[in-house]
């Protein structure tokens, strides 16, 4: 018997495009399967309209987590990424969930991936809807490490997100992740990456004319995330 096309509700971190390039690659192979995914998101549509042409593609502008606030790649305003939060998620918190809720049920969603919004998790339970995360970190997990500049008035913020994230059925763990405690299911899944358009020799040689060297090992995570919070860069001289 031919089984039934699902409604997915993706939602994706507004912090950077890796998020979004990582769920394109899945919102792509559940279209393919003959689903249909809306995806709720800050990033701009084109990460998405531009790879995928389907009418079963839709695209829902809402910011409702922001990441961590940075000067550059490296540099984390830790206080400010806080303060941030609170203004995106918590104050309108109330009005956040009843919104979702009420959309969720509207599209009739089957259900609700998350890469890693917490008040995503929160709204599928509010709505009856099972719900996954599919990440490698979590924002309890990394907003952790900025409490400690913060203070202990910030802590009401870390336990907030993690029992958004406990309202999920499980999580699908992908490579190079941190210590994610407010899961109690973990399923683990190989690197999901987008597909590549150009070789890795064409790749290599763009960024060998442009800079000189050539990116030979890159390993790092969220600056300020504990242990966890180092950046490691091996270089190739341009002779390499």
């Amino acid at each position: 018997m031919e089984k039934k096309p699902l409604v997915f509700a993706y939602y994706v971190t507004g912090h950077g495009f890796g998020h979004a390039t990582r769920v394109l690659e899945v919102v792509r192979n559940l279209i393919l399967a003959g689903h249909e995914v809306h995806v709720v998101t800050g990033v701009p549509d084109y990460i998405f309209t531009t790879e995928i042409k389907s009418p079963k593609l839709f695209i829902r502008k809402v910011l409702l987590d922001c990441g961590a606030v940075q000067a550059d790649a490296l540099t984390v305003d830790r206080l400010a990424s806080l303060e941030k939060y609170v203004q995106t998620a918590v104050v309108p918190r109330d009005s956040i969930l009843a919104t979702e809720v009420e959309w969720l049920k509207s599209i009739n969603a089957n259900l609700v991936a998350s890469d890693a919004v917490p008040i995503a998790c929160r709204a599928a339970a509010d709505a009856g809807i099972r719900a996954v995360c599919v990440t490698n970190f979590s924002w309890d997990f990394i907003y952790a490490g900025y409490v400690m500049v913060a203070g202990r008035q910030s802590h009401s913020i870390i336990w907030q997100i993690a029992e958004d994230y406990s309202h999920c059925d499980f999580l699908i763990r992908l490579p190079g992740y941190c210590p994610m405690p407010a899961f109690s299911d973990v399923v683990d899944a190989p690197l999901v990456v987008r597909k590549l358009h150009k070789s890795r020799a064409e790749i290599q040689q763009k960024y060998k004319a442009t800079t000189g060297f050539l990116p030979f090992v890159f390993e790092g995570s969220s600056p300020g995330a504990g242990k966890f919070g180092y950046l490691k860069i091996r270089m190739r001289s341009r002779s390499a």
